[in-house]
């Protein structure tokens, strides 16, 4: 074996422990010089299959390559059987999401439609989250988009309790008010709220239908529908009658457009992808009772140099893994790894017997290709949108470049601003934006600790000498860092992650202002050994409409109206100060929501919900005399003495 392409240091070491590797089933986790999971993966004998990676370069693809040659350290976990290392890998990919594996992107947040059927008066809405609570889920959908277009089409179609409008606060005040809201009118409610207005057994009726619904089970829906409308004809309600009809013409109309098959009338999803260049697109049909419910596309990251049915296995054991259901068939494009193993899987997992296929012929072979087109489709859609966004960015960081002469493209550019009300609750923000888009996880937040007063100049030069010295402490390996903000305004981590991400160096720094701002982030850089960094002020109009970039000894430059770096440059400095702006809200909201009770030593919140409790307010406790503030419970007539003389 060839250890001369991995980062292992040992290599005898390293060899002697791959040879006490047992050939049994299990998991294998690589993981590089600093411990970081690299990879996670499973084999029926796992000394073969992890000696496989260290043969000749020149017979592993590109990715496994890369992988290889940060390998530094490994961990076995053996297990009974194939189908327990299938489990085990599963749950490590889902909790680690290692970098050189196949992941569903965004796996953890892919939405739900959530039926709460355990609930007095259940109620449908989105959720991201699939709980062990008695509830109802379906799904996963793509996007919130495709829920809440559901959402909307079922609340007209079955009137329970809107998604979003309804709270338990509104529909317990409607309740002791004994009045529906504007909904109940709209006839986009069945009045739940209000006693009288509707049964629970008429509303659970509305919730079973929405379910059945959702499983495709419509025809059920319209049959019982039809009986209600000829029944409430028979009494003489037509307008109830004339509702009924406007409901059944509205779920036969959507009826049309899901039947799909008409020899089969069964439950299965069609799973086919669409691949190019390591961009991967899975398009699932969900067909229940003979129609196509729902159709959704995910994307796949980390597909590069897998073969088909690695891309395919990875894909049904991430999605299954969190799905509420699993039909009886599946109908797949391409024959998959192991393909008993995962239907013994899904087994286990749902409680009755799931058929995998592929199909080459007939109905259920259309069924796939419309799968596969779809997937195609979405393909392109993703990598044109991709390649539109990444021309414009060139563009702007090319015009940004030649502007300002900076010696190559912008790849990292930071941006601050600073936001206070007359100098109070003053902040600043960090955005960071790499090749023209915006890196969330970067952004950081600080709260103005040297400075008094509303002094923008004096504030950016504290925030620009905090952020550059936590640079210095990481680039000098020093573990010890100054305690921060971070985004969530907790203290931020210590720990060699967050001392890497500080020690990250902007191509360009951004300020918001003019020479003062700009003077201000040069003094602090250059007192901290960073003056190679390039500092650029964006002055903005009175009306925000210019966008002028400001360097020390230059004049202004002008942004034309039609240029890409302006649009560049405005999209970041309006990120700045929306980031700041709301942070500085958020402190003067808090601010504004405390009680002067709470700076007033020996009172806790115990004697301060009593105090408001007994007097009102604040108001009321200085309007008190002595004797009535020292009844209350829990207080003494020393400290009434002291509270009084305080307020």
């Amino acid at each position: 074996m060839d250890l001369s392409h991995t980062a292992v240091r040992d290599h005898a070491a390293f060899l002697e422990r791959l040879r006490l590797v047992p050939d049994q089933p299990g998991v294998y986790l690589w993981k590089d010089a600093q411990g970081r999971l690299l990879y996670v993966g499973k084999s029926k004998r796992l000394r073969d299959r992890m000696r496989s990676y260290f043969g000749s370069p020149r017979s592993l693809n590109g990715k496994t390559r890369r992988l290889v040659s940060h390998i530094a350290d490994f961990e076995i976990i053996v297990t009974q059987s194939e189908l327990e290392a299938l489990l085990l890998e599963m749950n490590l990919i889902k909790q680690h999401r290692p970098p050189y594996n196949i992941l569903l992107k965004d796996d953890k947040t892919y939405p739900y439609i959530k039926v709460t059927v355990n609930e007095e008066w259940p109620r449908v809405f989105a959720t991201r989250q699939v709980l062990n609570d008695g509830a109802r889920y379906f799904g996963p959908y793509a996007s919130a988009g495709s829920v809440y277009q559901a959402l909307d089409i079922l609340n007209r179609l079955f009137a329970f309790r809107p998604p979003y409008e309804c709270k338990d606060d509104k529909f317990n005040r409607h309740r002791k008010q004994g009045k529906p809201c504007l909904y109940y009118q709209m006839r986009r409610c069945l009045g739940p709220c209000v006693p009288g207005l509707v049964t629970k057994e008429a509303y659970r009726q509305a919730i079973d239908a929405v379910c059945r619904f959702l499983e495709g089970k419509s025809d059920q829906i319209v049959r019982e529908l039809r009986a209600q409308m000829e029944q409430a004809a028979e009494q003489l309600e037509f307008e109830r009658a004339a509702y009924l009809r406007d409901r059944i013409q509205a779920i036969e109309k959507i009826s049309e457009r899901q039947q799909v098959l008409r020899t089969v009338d069964t439950d299965q999803d069609v799973i086919a992808f669409a691949r190019e260049d390591g961009s991967a697109v899975v398009q699932v049909l969900f067909i229940r009772g003979g129609k196509l419910i729902n159709a959704e596309p995910f994307t796949l990251q980390g597909t590069e140099g897998e073969s088909d049915e690695a891309l395919l296995a990875s894909f049904i054991t991430q999605f299954y893994q969190n799905a509420p259901t699993v039909p009886p068939s599946l109908l797949l494009a391409e024959h998959i790894e192991e393909p008993l193993i995962i239907a013994s899987w899904l087994q286990q997992k749902s409680g009755h017997r799931v058929e995998i296929t592929v199909p080459r012929r007939g109905e259920k072979r259309q069924l796939v290709e419309m799968a596969a087109n779809n997937a195609r489709q979405k393909l392109r859609e993703i990598r044109e949108q991709w390649l539109n966004s990444e021309q414009r960015a060139v563009a702007a960081l090319s015009e940004l470049r030649d502007l300002l002469e900076l010696p190559a493209l912008p790849r990292r550019i930071e941006c601050y601003d600073v936001s206070n009300t007359q100098g109070q609750h003053s902040v600043a923000s960090m955005v960071v934006f790499e090749h023209g888009e915006p890196r969330p996880a970067y952004y950081r937040r600080f709260k103005i600790k040297t400075v008094s007063g509303a002094n923008d100049v004096a504030s950016l030069r504290e925030v620009i000498s905090r952020r550059f010295r936590r640079a210095a402490e990481a680039l000098g390996e020093q573990q010890l860092a100054v305690e921060e903000e971070t985004s969530t305004g907790e203290a931020s981590s210590t720990d060699q992650q967050a001392l890497e991400r500080w020690a990250e160096l902007p191509d360009l720094l951004l300020v918001d202002g003019g020479q003062g701002q700009v003077a201000a982030a040069v003094a602090a850089l250059q007192e901290l050994g960073f003056d190679q960094i390039p500092v650029v002020g964006v002055a903005k109009g009175p009306d925000r409409n210019r966008f002028d970039l400001v360097r020390i000894g230059c004049e202004p430059i002008v942004l034309a109206r039609d240029s890409k770096a302006l649009a560049l440059i405005q999209r970041i400095d309006e990120e700045a100060h929306r980031f700041a702006i709301t942070y500085h809200r958020k402190l003067r909201s808090k601010a504004a929501l405390r009680s002067p009770l709470e700076d007033i030593p020996g009172i806790g919140p115990k004697r301060k919900r009593a105090l408001l409790k007994a007097f009102g307010s604040i108001e009321g406790i200085q309007r008190a005399s002595i004797d009535e503030i020292a009844a209350v419970p829990g207080m003494t007539r020393k400290l009434a003495e002291e509270l009084k003389n305080i307020l």
